[in-house]
């Protein structure tokens, strides 16, 4: 799946978009060779817990090749997921940096990074079938996934449906800290816990909307929905 996803062209805007910032680069970063391609999701196939975005970020993911890597989001998210043990470390600058995720996958519904952070419906809609299949390929592990955002939210249920899980209706409401079972629809799917996160943008974090505290708690309950055993790193001695 990887291999095909990296080599997409479906979306004209988003080919061209992601490419001109490949050229242009920012200042920081001009040094670089950016990556310029759909991003993959990252973390082991096996996970029991997916942490579900939005989009890669123009000089994060886009730049690295990897989720949420080498910008302010994957800052707040990765420091979190190594909070409650589900990283191997606080950091992520680069896809050689070696950063594992522990029993824990990141992706999001649109592989490409879309101009101001805004896919169109239509990418949405266009992307999807990537998400299905990495919910498919997933289906035998994850028992829990984290929807950081309102549009991760609503990208998220269609490909879940699709992907064999009963979606109830009304839809499950969007909030932070919110969580629902999801019931399989088809053989090979078992119950799956769903939760609300605030996005990790620049946005929500530095208003104070989203505190570290606040997706920690999420992301430690979604863990033991999901049967994960975590070991937080240990504080370090005051000097």
């Amino acid at each position: 799946m990887d291999e095909a996803l990296i080599d997409c062209r479906a979306c004209p805007r988003l080919v061209a978009w992601r490419e001109q910032v490949a050229r242009d680069k920012r200042a920081a970063f001009r040094d670089e060779a950016y990556w310029g391609r759909p991003v993959t999701g990252f973390g082991p196939s096996d996970a029991a817990m997916l942490v579900v975005g939005l989009a890669p970020a123009a000089h994060g993911g886009n730049r690295t090749g990897r989720m949420f890597t080498g910008d302010r989001s994957g800052d707040v998210l990765f420091a979190a997921l190594y909070a409650v043990g589900a990283a191997t470390q606080p950091t992520a600058i680069a896809r050689d940096d070696g950063l594992r995720l522990l029993g824990t996958r990141v992706t999001a519904p649109v592989h490409c990074a879309p101009p101001d952070n805004k896919p169109t419906v239509a990418e949405r809609d266009t992307c999807r079938h990537w998400l299905i299949t990495e919910l498919e390929l997933l289906a035998p592990t994850v028992r829990a996934i984290v929807v950081l955002g309102a549009w991760g939210w609503q990208a998220l249920l269609p490909a879940l449906d699709r992907a064999g899980w009963q979606v109830p209706r009304p839809r499950p409401k969007f909030g932070h800290g919110v969580h629902y079972s999801i019931e399989p629809a088809r053989s090979g799917r078992r119950d799956l816990e769903l939760f609300g996160s605030y996005h990790v943008s620049q946005q929500n974090t530095f208003t104070g909307r989203l505190t570290p505290t606040m997706l920690e708690q999420v992301l430690t309950t979604a863990a033991t929905a999901a049967g994960l055993t975590l070991t937080p790193p240990r504080p370090t001695p005051d000097r």
